[in-house]
């Protein structure tokens, strides 16, 4: 076994692992204090622009609409979602942002900036596109793997 294969799979699994802890922790010290990592996604899953619906923020986070559901009582009951009925299709059920989401999404957002921007600073043309290539592979590997559909 080549020595990058340990290399490589020690650096995934301690980024992955920090990256998950380092959002925690930005949500609990920070003025989002209140929401968890779940329902940061759930956010930025929705967007910030206009309704969507619930099927289709579901099939975003591949998630069953009823999981979806109960995530989205949670995050209206915090005040960060507003809800209402479609207007040409009764059945359907429409979710947006309200201010308070919305600034939840921007703290969200600068914070993945910070980490892109963190990671490929310093970087000359070369190293960058060696590391998108590299961040694509990863990616198609996981979406082939596991049958994953891009957004």
């Amino acid at each position: 076994m080549r020595k990058s294969v340990g290399v490589v799979n020690e650096l995934l699994v301690e980024t992955f692992s920090d990256i998950s802890q380092i959002e925690q922790k930005a949500l609990k010290e920070g003025i989002l204090k209140d929401i968890s990592i779940t329902e940061i996604h759930t956010i930025a899953a929705i967007g910030m622009y206009k309704y969507r619906t619930m099927s289709r923020v579901a099939q975003d986070l591949r998630i069953t609409v009823g999981t979806l559901t109960t995530a989205i009582n949670k995050l209206l009951r915090k005040g960060y979602v507003d809800r209402k009925r479609g207007e040409e299709d009764r059945r359907s059920v429409m979710i947006a942002l309200n201010r308070k989401g919305k600034l939840a999404y921007r703290i969200h957002e600068k914070f993945h900036s910070h980490m892109v921007h963190a990671t490929i600073d310093g970087l000359n043309a070369e190293e960058e596109e060696i590391l998108i290539k590299s961040l694509e592979k990863l990616n198609n590997f996981f979406k082939d793997k596991y049958r994953l559909e891009s957004n």
